[in-house]
């Protein structure tokens, strides 16, 4: 053996399969994980290069364990992943153990987001286990001295000439004849799907019971030694400037305080307890802050208006242009309506934290200098806009994945992260910073206020032409490798964020178009979320102007209110020209699967109330990213004509996502999207003035409006109907059935009352006032 391979077999003892690593690379000292029971990745054995350290997958006779660079967010992809690694591996569940989402451990599998984790990075675990697979079928060949059709495996254990019965040799022994090092082989054959035993069955959660019994490990949790506590003092608002602090005699007597740090617009405290930090921080018990007010975002009322105003765009991108325009001068019927969606927030139901410990010199064995604990949907690309951030290489900065609350998009778990870390370098000691509600509701990015111009003609044989002008700002603005200015640290203390992109397509612009067969003419005008340095520049302009508040990927990103939009349009062109609009989406569509999950609606719309008595029904359908998942769904409402209440009574989901992992999981994710949905519809929206974000409590009080969401009591009998195809690759489940809610349930409310609402949510108020017209 070389040099190389007997320090990998010293590392992870005396034999092994690892998948995945590089054995190529300078000599420095690295070290392979082991696990305590705080569920941290702790380093303790060293020797080997530090690029050997990630993998896909190892073997050995004493575990096997899974390296994901895809992280459970609480969607239950841990379990959905693993049913696909032991799948290949003819093994259970249980048999395989979980690290996720360490940039020193685990193989780059990019942001956990989008609908990609088991679309992307279940084939890519998938294809590690096979080739996994095939190095212990050719140990278990040469152990018996026959050819490999000779044998199969079952739980463990391999048996010549695939009989129980007979003679059989363990994983475990075969594990211990020596080390091998394999990349991920893309040639070798996966289990037919004929042949499944895990992959299309319920297997229960397998984070679930840790957290029912309350023994579970959140990120929140996370302790280490010597750890102090911080809390960041923020501006009066997105654009103040110019702090002057006070009141450090105070914070300077209270128990625990160790210092005010300051940098540009940042300025956080350090002590001994989240007590005293929140003491200190306080106004009222600790230091005070003045600061200089700064350019007003765009009033909240004038929204509508002001995203369609050209002063505010930086660039226009057409997506599809199918020359609609001859079309809709020369036909009979046409109609032209305008939508708009408001600005939404992540609003976990607990706040963002995080844990840094930033020394002073890097570790000997690893190079490490920080170490991050954060619940970041990107590990990667958090470590390195950190590093600049602290003046250190790449290298020097991990970052581990610890589940914190539900995301679903980039809330403010980077920003917590960044937070935590500039505090942390100040002190030399580690620190945890656990951010407020009102941090949270007030400085986490959102999702984006959209507007849609929306143009379409109609005739006897159904819609014949279709234009959508979307009006959005930027659906991404997470953090970037080497800009630090992505993070709301980095942006404090006076760097500038990446330029705002160049194209809408599949971010703001998710599912602008529509799949269905008609011709149609797409386009997006590109809002600035900040000063740039010229009218038609998407580079920030120094300092740092907000003209809107900081927008990014919230679920489904654009995919929400342009789905909204263009199904709530489409019932109207279809009501117009005399058609069922359930009937026009089935004609209209080509795709055969799209066809499908609309027409498993069929019982349901033909048993549908009659409409126009308070109680209505509308339906509503879209192919995710218009390539990939279908979802369509049907919503029965009930509207209060004395309030203008609408209660959401029913919902059915019809769904192909292609090859189904977990049903049990992707009911789980189809309801979430529903429950959501629904509250982006009916209830959520951000408020703002001036240039500080006001709805920073879940409800409304005397000095400041709530956000308002989902309550228990809200949700309807939600059904799901799923179409599986063992034939096709999974394709995502996270994100799909959401599009389908705000537009579904429009088009009930038309239904139930004949009245069109086209602004977003449907409140009491905004409903009362369109029956009063």
């Amino acid at each position: 053996m070389n040099t190389q391979t007997t320090r990998r077999q010293f590392l992870l003892g005396s034999g092994a399969i690892a998948i995945g690593f590089t054995l190529a690379g300078p000599a420095k000292a690295a070290s392979a994980a082991s696990h305590d029971r705080d569920g941290l990745v702790r380093v303790t054995a060293a020797g080997a290069p530090a690029d050997t350290t990630q993998s896909w997958l190892v073997l050995t006779d004493k575990e096997i364990t899974v390296y994901s660079g895809k992280v459970e967010l609480g969607t239950g992809v841990q379990t959905a992943l693993t049913q696909m690694v032991v799948e290949e591996l003819r093994l259970g569940v249980a048999d395989v153990g979980w690290v996720q989402g360490d940039t020193l451990l685990s193989v780059s599998q990019g942001v956990t987001a989008g609908s990609k984790t088991v679309q992307n990075g279940g084939i890519q675990l998938q294809q590690a286990a096979a080739t996994a697979y095939q190095e212990l079928l050719h140990r278990a060949a040469a152990y018996f001295k026959v050819a490999p059709e000779q044998l199969a495996a079952e739980n463990g254990r391999f048996y010549l000439n695939g009989r129980p019965s007979g003679r059989s040799v363990t994983y475990k022994k075969l594990l211990k004849s020596g080390v091998t090092v394999r990349p991920v082989d893309q040639t070798v054959p996966l289990v037919a799907a004929e042949d499944y035993v895990v992959v299309g069955t319920s297997v229960p959660r397998v984070d679930l019971p840790a957290k029912a019994n309350a023994t579970f490990r959140f990120l929140h949790d996370v302790k280490v030694p010597g750890m102090l506590h911080g809390r960041v003092v923020r501006p009066s608002g997105r654009n103040a400037t110019q702090p002057v602090i006070g009141g450090l005699d105070r914070a300077k007597a209270i128990a625990g305080f160790v210092d005010v740090v300051q940098r540009d617009r940042f300025i956080g405290v350090v002590a001994t307890s989240e007590w005293a930090a929140s003491a200190a921080a306080s106004s009222r018990t600790g230091i005070t802050v003045s600061w200089t007010s700064g350019a007003k975002l765009i009033p909240q009322a004038d929204l509508p208006t002001a995203v369609r105003d050209p002063a505010n765009h930086y660039t226009s991108v057409v997506e599809i242009d199918d020359d609609v325009a001859p079309i809709l001068a020369g036909a009979d019927k046409v109609l032209s309506s305008q939508y708009f969606s408001p600005f939404h927030m992540h609003a976990g139901m607990g706040a963002s934290s995080a844990v840094a410990d930033v020394r002073r010199t890097p570790d000997p064995e690893t190079g490490v200098q920080a170490t991050i604990w954060s619940g970041t949907q990107d590990v990667n690309a958090l470590a390195g806009a950190i590093a600049p951030l602290l003046g250190l290489p790449r290298s020097a900065v991990r970052v581990i994945y610890v589940e914190a609350t539900g995301c679903y998009g980039h809330n403010g778990a980077d920003d917590c992260a960044a937070d935590a870390a500039v505090l942390s370098q100040a002190v030399g000691k580690p620190v945890r910073v656990q951010w407020t509600r009102q941090d949270e509701h007030g400085w986490e990015p959102l999702g984006g206020a959209q507007a849609h111009d929306m143009q379409g003609a109609v005739g006897p044989d159904g819609i014949i032409a279709w234009s959508h002008l979307n009006y959005a700002a930027t659906a991404n603005s997470r953090p970037v490798a080497g800009v630090p200015g992505t993070l709301l640290a980095g942006a404090l203390m006076g760097l500038l964020p990446a330029p705002l992109p160049s194209t809408s397509v599949d971010t703001s612009g998710r599912n602008a178009p529509v799949t269905y067969g008609f011709p149609q003419r797409v386009e997006a005008r590109l809002l600035k979320s900040f000063e740039t340095t010229g009218p038609a520049s998407a580079v920030a302009a120094s300092p740092l102007t907000y003209r809107i508040p900081r927008t990014t990927a919230l679920r489904s990103l654009g995919g929400f209110s342009n789905s909204f939009a263009n199904e709530s349009f489409f019932d109207e062109l279809a009501h117009a020209g005399g058609h069922d609009p359930l009937e026009l989406r089935i004609a209209s569509l080509t795709d055969p699967r799209a066809v499908a999950v609309c027409e498993a609606l069929r019982p349901m719309w033909r048993g549908r109330p009659a409409g126009g008595d308070g109680t209505g029904a509308g339906v509503a359908f879209q192919q995710y990213e218009v390539v990939n998942a279908y979802a369509a769904a049907y919503v029965e409402v009930r509207v209060d004509p004395a309030t203008g209440k609408v209660t959401v009574t029913r919902v059915v989901v019809a769904h192909d996502c292609g090859l189904i992992i977990n049903p049990d999981g992707l009911r789980n994710q189809i309801e979430g999207n529903v429950v959501q949905g629904i509250g982006r519809a009916l209830k959520e929206q951000v408020s703002y003035t001036d240039d500080r974000i006001t709805s920073v409590t879940w409800q409304t009080n005397a000095s400041n409006p709530g956000y308002e969401v989902m309550r228990f009591s809200d949700v309807p009998a939600i059904e799901t109907i799923l179409i599986n195809h063992t034939d096709k690759p999974p394709l995502g489940a996270g994100e799909p059935a959401i599009g389908t809610i705000g537009g579904a349930i429009g088009n009930a409310i038309f239904a139930a009352t004949g009245k069109r609402i086209r602004t977003l949510p449907f409140t009491p108020d905004r409903v009362k006032a369109a029956l009063a017209e």
